[in-house]
Protein backbone atom coordinates (compact mmCIF):
# COMPACT_ATOMS: atom_id res chain seq x y z
CA UNK A 1 0.00 0.00 0.00
CA UNK A 2 1.34 3.34 -0.60
CA UNK A 3 0.40 6.97 -0.40
CA UNK A 4 0.86 10.07 -2.22
CA UNK A 5 1.15 13.60 -1.38
CA UNK A 6 0.02 16.58 -3.09
CA UNK A 7 2.65 18.86 -2.60
CA UNK A 8 5.87 16.60 -4.53
CA UNK A 9 3.26 13.60 -6.06
CA UNK A 10 6.11 11.31 -4.57
CA UNK A 11 5.00 7.70 -2.96
CA UNK A 12 5.41 6.78 0.02
CA UNK A 13 5.23 2.82 1.32
CA UNK A 14 3.05 1.87 4.29
CA UNK A 15 2.58 -1.61 5.66
CA UNK A 16 0.65 -4.44 3.44
CA UNK A 17 -2.55 -5.19 5.07
CA UNK A 18 -2.64 -7.98 7.01
CA UNK A 19 -5.17 -9.91 4.82
CA UNK A 20 -5.05 -10.43 1.13
CA UNK A 21 -8.27 -9.84 -0.48
CA UNK A 22 -10.27 -7.90 -3.34
CA UNK A 23 -12.98 -5.97 -3.62
CA UNK A 24 -12.93 -4.67 0.16
CA UNK A 25 -14.45 -1.32 1.22
CA UNK A 26 -11.90 1.23 2.87
CA UNK A 27 -12.96 4.54 4.72
CA UNK A 28 -11.23 6.92 6.35
CA UNK A 29 -11.43 8.28 9.89
CA UNK A 30 -9.38 10.45 12.32
CA UNK A 31 -6.00 9.26 10.66
CA UNK A 32 -6.86 5.40 10.46
CA UNK A 33 -7.85 3.76 7.22
CA UNK A 34 -10.23 0.92 8.09
CA UNK A 35 -10.63 -1.70 5.71
CA UNK A 36 -13.45 -3.79 5.74
CA UNK A 37 -14.90 -6.82 3.85
CA UNK A 38 -13.50 -8.61 0.62
CA UNK A 39 -13.02 -11.49 -1.40
CA UNK A 40 -10.16 -14.20 -0.48
CA UNK A 41 -8.60 -16.41 -3.19
CA UNK A 42 -11.90 -18.67 -3.25
CA UNK A 43 -13.77 -15.50 -3.82
CA UNK A 44 -15.87 -16.31 -0.89
CA UNK A 45 -17.07 -12.84 0.99
CA UNK A 46 -14.75 -12.27 3.78
CA UNK A 47 -15.27 -10.46 7.47
CA UNK A 48 -12.03 -9.44 7.88
CA UNK A 49 -12.07 -5.82 9.43
CA UNK A 50 -8.75 -4.02 9.76
CA UNK A 51 -7.52 -0.72 10.84
CA UNK A 52 -4.23 1.18 9.48
CA UNK A 53 -3.16 3.57 12.11
CA UNK A 54 -1.25 6.29 9.77
CA UNK A 55 1.16 8.18 11.98
CA UNK A 56 2.11 4.98 13.90
CA UNK A 57 2.31 2.83 10.21
CA UNK A 58 1.15 0.03 11.78
CA UNK A 59 -2.17 -2.69 11.48
CA UNK A 60 -4.61 -3.86 13.96
CA UNK A 61 -7.06 -6.56 13.39
CA UNK A 62 -10.67 -5.39 14.30
CA UNK A 63 -13.77 -7.75 15.75
CA UNK A 64 -14.91 -9.14 12.25
CA UNK A 65 -18.13 -7.75 10.22
CA UNK A 66 -21.26 -10.13 12.02
CA UNK A 67 -21.70 -10.69 7.99
CA UNK A 68 -18.60 -11.34 5.71
CA UNK A 69 -19.22 -8.89 2.65
CA UNK A 70 -18.09 -7.89 -0.22
CA UNK A 71 -18.22 -4.64 -2.69
CA UNK A 72 -19.93 -2.54 0.02
CA UNK A 73 -21.23 1.22 0.40
CA UNK A 74 -18.79 2.39 3.37
CA UNK A 75 -18.73 5.75 5.35
CA UNK A 76 -17.87 7.56 8.32
CA UNK A 77 -20.53 9.06 10.02
CA UNK A 78 -19.28 10.85 13.33
CA UNK A 79 -17.63 8.44 15.18
CA UNK A 80 -19.28 5.45 13.78
CA UNK A 81 -18.36 3.26 10.38
CA UNK A 82 -20.94 2.19 8.35
CA UNK A 83 -21.42 -1.23 6.20
CA UNK A 84 -24.46 -1.06 3.69
CA UNK A 85 -24.91 -3.49 0.76
CA UNK A 86 -22.41 -5.81 -0.60
CA UNK A 87 -22.62 -9.58 -1.58
CA UNK A 88 -22.35 -11.95 1.18
CA UNK A 89 -20.45 -15.38 0.74
CA UNK A 90 -23.09 -16.56 -1.85
CA UNK A 91 -23.01 -13.54 -4.28
CA UNK A 92 -26.03 -12.91 -3.35
CA UNK A 93 -27.00 -8.77 -2.60
CA UNK A 94 -27.09 -7.80 0.81
CA UNK A 95 -29.43 -5.69 2.97
CA UNK A 96 -28.04 -5.97 6.13
CA UNK A 97 -26.18 -2.95 7.79
CA UNK A 98 -23.84 -2.67 10.17
CA UNK A 99 -21.97 -0.06 12.79
CA UNK A 100 -18.62 -0.17 13.49
CA UNK A 101 -18.17 2.04 16.67
CA UNK A 102 -15.16 3.29 17.14
CA UNK A 103 -15.01 4.44 20.46
CA UNK A 104 -16.10 0.53 21.85
CA UNK A 105 -14.40 -1.64 19.74
CA UNK A 106 -17.62 -3.32 18.80
CA UNK A 107 -19.64 -3.76 15.67
CA UNK A 108 -23.58 -3.61 15.87
CA UNK A 109 -26.67 -4.35 13.49
CA UNK A 110 -28.91 -1.78 12.29
CA UNK A 111 -32.21 -1.51 10.44
CA UNK A 112 -31.40 -3.38 7.29
CA UNK A 113 -32.66 -1.91 3.89
CA UNK A 114 -35.79 -2.46 2.21
CA UNK A 115 -34.37 -4.59 -0.14
CA UNK A 116 -31.10 -6.30 -0.73
CA UNK A 117 -28.85 -4.25 -3.05
CA UNK A 118 -25.00 -4.79 -4.06
CA UNK A 119 -23.30 -1.61 -6.66
CA UNK A 120 -24.54 1.15 -4.43
CA UNK A 121 -23.15 4.60 -4.21
CA UNK A 122 -23.30 6.46 -1.21
CA UNK A 123 -22.77 9.74 0.65
CA UNK A 124 -23.28 11.10 3.75
CA UNK A 125 -24.37 15.13 4.61
CA UNK A 126 -24.46 16.28 8.11
CA UNK A 127 -24.91 13.16 9.75
CA UNK A 128 -27.32 11.74 6.82
CA UNK A 129 -26.29 8.28 4.75
CA UNK A 130 -27.81 8.33 1.29
CA UNK A 131 -27.69 5.37 -0.45
CA UNK A 132 -28.61 5.38 -4.39
CA UNK A 133 -29.10 3.20 -6.94
CA UNK A 134 -28.07 -1.19 -6.83
CA UNK A 135 -28.88 -4.45 -8.25
CA UNK A 136 -30.95 -6.81 -6.67
CA UNK A 137 -31.12 -10.31 -6.13
CA UNK A 138 -32.81 -10.43 -9.36
CA UNK A 139 -29.59 -8.45 -11.47
CA UNK A 140 -31.82 -6.04 -12.28
CA UNK A 141 -30.83 -2.53 -11.66
CA UNK A 142 -32.58 -0.61 -9.09
CA UNK A 143 -33.47 3.41 -9.01
CA UNK A 144 -33.98 2.98 -5.01
CA UNK A 145 -32.77 6.04 -2.91
CA UNK A 146 -32.23 5.89 0.93
CA UNK A 147 -31.43 7.87 3.55
CA UNK A 148 -30.77 6.90 7.20
CA UNK A 149 -30.33 8.52 10.24
CA UNK A 150 -27.98 7.03 12.91
CA UNK A 151 -29.74 8.10 15.76
CA UNK A 152 -33.31 7.37 14.53
CA UNK A 153 -31.61 3.71 12.86
CA UNK A 154 -34.18 3.75 10.04
CA UNK A 155 -34.12 4.48 6.39
CA UNK A 156 -36.40 6.41 4.66
CA UNK A 157 -37.15 6.41 0.93
CA UNK A 158 -36.98 9.30 -1.23
CA UNK A 159 -37.78 10.03 -4.66
CA UNK A 160 -36.31 7.19 -7.28
CA UNK A 161 -33.78 8.16 -9.97
CA UNK A 162 -34.48 8.80 -12.66
CA UNK A 163 -32.28 6.10 -14.75
CA UNK A 164 -31.69 2.81 -12.35
CA UNK A 165 -28.61 1.72 -12.27
CA UNK A 166 -25.71 0.14 -9.87
CA UNK A 167 -22.28 0.55 -9.65
CA UNK A 168 -22.33 4.36 -10.70
CA UNK A 169 -20.37 7.41 -8.81
CA UNK A 170 -22.09 10.11 -6.41
CA UNK A 171 -20.62 13.25 -5.54
CA UNK A 172 -22.20 15.54 -2.84
CA UNK A 173 -22.00 19.70 -4.21
CA UNK A 174 -23.82 22.31 -2.34
CA UNK A 175 -27.23 20.49 -1.59
CA UNK A 176 -26.93 18.83 -4.75
CA UNK A 177 -26.29 14.60 -5.00
CA UNK A 178 -24.87 13.79 -8.49
CA UNK A 179 -25.24 10.42 -10.07
CA UNK A 180 -23.26 9.17 -13.35
CA UNK A 181 -21.55 6.15 -14.93
CA UNK A 182 -22.55 2.67 -13.46
CA UNK A 183 -24.39 -0.05 -15.28
CA UNK A 184 -27.87 -1.96 -16.28
CA UNK A 185 -26.37 -5.58 -16.81
CA UNK A 186 -23.37 -5.38 -18.93
CA UNK A 187 -24.37 -2.19 -20.29
CA UNK A 188 -22.97 1.11 -19.66
CA UNK A 189 -24.96 4.24 -18.48
CA UNK A 190 -24.79 7.52 -19.58
CA UNK A 191 -27.26 9.27 -17.73
CA UNK A 192 -25.98 12.57 -15.62
CA UNK A 193 -28.41 12.92 -12.66
CA UNK A 194 -28.84 15.25 -9.85
CA UNK A 195 -30.89 15.07 -6.63
CA UNK A 196 -31.59 17.82 -4.52
CA UNK A 197 -31.47 17.59 -1.16
CA UNK A 198 -33.49 20.98 -0.04
CA UNK A 199 -36.66 20.37 -2.92
CA UNK A 200 -36.54 16.27 -3.04
CA UNK A 201 -36.34 16.41 -6.68
CA UNK A 202 -34.12 15.09 -9.98
CA UNK A 203 -32.50 17.17 -12.18
CA UNK A 204 -31.56 15.22 -15.67
CA UNK A 205 -28.49 16.67 -17.41
CA UNK A 206 -26.97 16.21 -20.85
CA UNK A 207 -25.86 12.36 -20.98
CA UNK A 208 -21.86 11.17 -20.87
CA UNK A 209 -21.19 11.92 -24.76
CA UNK A 210 -19.77 8.11 -25.57
CA UNK A 211 -20.80 5.19 -24.05
CA UNK A 212 -18.35 3.28 -21.85
CA UNK A 213 -18.26 0.45 -19.46
CA UNK A 214 -16.27 0.33 -16.09
CA UNK A 215 -15.14 4.43 -16.73
CA UNK A 216 -14.17 5.73 -14.13
CA UNK A 217 -15.40 9.38 -12.64
CA UNK A 218 -13.96 12.25 -10.54
CA UNK A 219 -15.02 15.74 -9.01
CA UNK A 220 -12.50 18.39 -8.89
CA UNK A 221 -12.80 22.47 -8.80
CA UNK A 222 -16.86 21.55 -9.05
CA UNK A 223 -15.81 19.93 -12.49
CA UNK A 224 -16.83 16.28 -13.29
CA UNK A 225 -14.96 14.06 -15.12
CA UNK A 226 -15.80 10.63 -16.95
CA UNK A 227 -12.24 9.15 -17.59
CA UNK A 228 -11.31 5.95 -19.83
CA UNK A 229 -13.27 2.48 -19.83
CA UNK A 230 -14.58 -0.08 -22.17
CA UNK A 231 -15.63 1.68 -25.44
CA UNK A 232 -18.73 0.08 -27.08
CA UNK A 233 -19.08 -0.62 -30.40
CA UNK A 234 -21.60 2.13 -32.55
CA UNK A 235 -22.28 3.46 -35.71
CA UNK A 236 -19.56 6.10 -34.91
CA UNK A 237 -16.65 4.13 -34.59
CA UNK A 238 -14.89 1.05 -36.88
CA UNK A 239 -14.34 -1.29 -33.90
CA UNK A 240 -16.45 -4.66 -33.88
CA UNK A 241 -16.02 -5.48 -30.49
CA UNK A 242 -15.40 -3.27 -26.87
CA UNK A 243 -11.69 -1.45 -26.82
CA UNK A 244 -10.20 0.61 -24.01
CA UNK A 245 -10.20 4.01 -24.51
CA UNK A 246 -8.31 6.93 -22.68
CA UNK A 247 -11.09 9.46 -23.21
CA UNK A 248 -11.26 12.01 -20.92
CA UNK A 249 -15.03 13.99 -20.79
CA UNK A 250 -15.51 16.92 -18.40
CA UNK A 251 -18.91 18.38 -17.23
CA UNK A 252 -18.78 22.32 -16.70
CA UNK A 253 -22.30 23.29 -14.23
CA UNK A 254 -21.55 26.56 -15.56
CA UNK A 255 -22.13 25.79 -18.85
CA UNK A 256 -23.77 23.41 -18.44
CA UNK A 257 -22.90 20.90 -20.83
CA UNK A 258 -19.64 18.83 -21.87
CA UNK A 259 -16.84 19.88 -22.72
CA UNK A 260 -15.82 18.50 -26.24
CA UNK A 261 -13.33 16.22 -26.00
CA UNK A 262 -9.65 17.01 -26.56
CA UNK A 263 -6.42 15.04 -27.38
CA UNK A 264 -4.45 17.44 -25.24
CA UNK A 265 -6.38 15.82 -22.48
CA UNK A 266 -6.57 12.27 -22.84
CA UNK A 267 -5.09 10.10 -20.41
CA UNK A 268 -1.70 8.80 -21.06
CA UNK A 269 -2.67 4.99 -21.32
CA UNK A 270 -5.94 3.19 -22.32
CA UNK A 271 -7.03 1.99 -18.57
CA UNK A 272 -11.02 0.42 -17.82
CA UNK A 273 -12.58 -1.00 -13.60
CA UNK A 274 -9.15 1.82 -12.64
CA UNK A 275 -9.45 4.30 -9.39
CA UNK A 276 -9.39 7.69 -9.96
CA UNK A 277 -9.30 11.21 -7.68
CA UNK A 278 -8.53 14.43 -6.66
CA UNK A 279 -5.71 15.64 -5.10
CA UNK A 280 -3.97 19.30 -4.78
CA UNK A 281 -6.40 20.10 -7.68
CA UNK A 282 -5.37 17.26 -9.96
CA UNK A 283 -7.22 14.22 -11.27
CA UNK A 284 -5.39 11.28 -10.40
CA UNK A 285 -6.06 7.68 -12.35
CA UNK A 286 -4.02 4.23 -10.54
CA UNK A 287 -4.17 0.83 -11.79
CA UNK A 288 -6.83 -0.93 -13.59
CA UNK A 289 -6.75 -2.85 -16.70
CA UNK A 290 -5.23 -2.28 -20.05
CA UNK A 291 -4.75 -4.67 -23.50
CA UNK A 292 -1.49 -4.86 -23.06
CA UNK A 293 -0.07 -4.02 -19.50
CA UNK A 294 3.53 -3.41 -19.06
CA UNK A 295 5.90 -2.47 -16.05
CA UNK A 296 6.33 0.91 -16.83
CA UNK A 297 4.54 4.23 -14.80
CA UNK A 298 0.92 3.05 -13.14
CA UNK A 299 0.04 6.52 -12.11
CA UNK A 300 -0.59 9.88 -14.00
CA UNK A 301 -2.39 13.15 -13.04
CA UNK A 302 -3.55 15.56 -14.65
CA UNK A 303 -5.13 19.22 -13.94
CA UNK A 304 -8.24 20.61 -15.00
CA UNK A 305 -7.94 21.64 -19.40
CA UNK A 306 -3.78 20.60 -19.39
CA UNK A 307 -1.82 17.57 -20.21
CA UNK A 308 -1.11 14.55 -18.22
CA UNK A 309 1.95 13.30 -16.44
CA UNK A 310 3.50 10.45 -14.77
CA UNK A 311 3.69 9.58 -10.87
CA UNK A 312 5.58 6.91 -10.61
CA UNK A 313 4.00 3.37 -9.65
CA UNK A 314 5.16 2.73 -5.87
CA UNK A 315 6.22 -0.69 -7.11
CA UNK A 316 7.62 -2.29 -9.51
CA UNK A 317 5.17 -5.15 -9.93
CA UNK A 318 3.09 -6.05 -13.19
CA UNK A 319 0.83 -3.69 -14.34
CA UNK A 320 -2.27 -5.17 -14.39
CA UNK A 321 -3.82 -4.63 -10.61
CA UNK A 322 -7.19 -4.11 -8.58
CA UNK A 323 -7.12 -1.01 -6.37
CA UNK A 324 -8.77 0.32 -4.04
CA UNK A 325 -8.51 4.06 -3.22
CA UNK A 326 -9.46 6.35 -0.39
CA UNK A 327 -8.76 10.71 -0.60
CA UNK A 328 -7.87 11.57 3.15
CA UNK A 329 -9.51 14.69 4.52
CA UNK A 330 -5.56 15.92 4.76
CA UNK A 331 -4.98 16.08 0.69
CA UNK A 332 -3.44 12.55 0.63
CA UNK A 333 -4.52 9.46 -1.57
CA UNK A 334 -4.05 6.25 -0.31
CA UNK A 335 -3.65 3.17 -2.74
CA UNK A 336 -3.82 -0.08 -2.00
CA UNK A 337 -3.13 -3.06 -4.55
CA UNK A 338 -5.43 -6.22 -4.40
CA UNK A 339 -4.32 -8.31 -6.65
Amino acid sequence: MAASSAGVFTWVSFPSMPTRRVYCSAVHHDGQLFVLGGCGGSGRALGAAEVLDLQAQCWTALPPLPTPRAGAATLAVGKQILAVGGVDASQSPLASVEIYHVDEGRWEKKAALAQPSMGIAAVQRDGAVYVLGGMGADTSPQALVRVYEPAKDHWQPLPSMPTPCYGASAFLQGNKIFVLGGRQGKLPVTAFEAFDLETKSWTRYPSVPSRRAFASCAMADSIFFSLGGLQQPGPHNFYSRPHFVNTVEMFDPVQGAWCKPSRAIRMREKRADFVAGCLGGYVVAMGGLESQPNEGKRASKTRAKNVWGWMEKSSGKKAKQMMALTVLKTDTLLSEELM
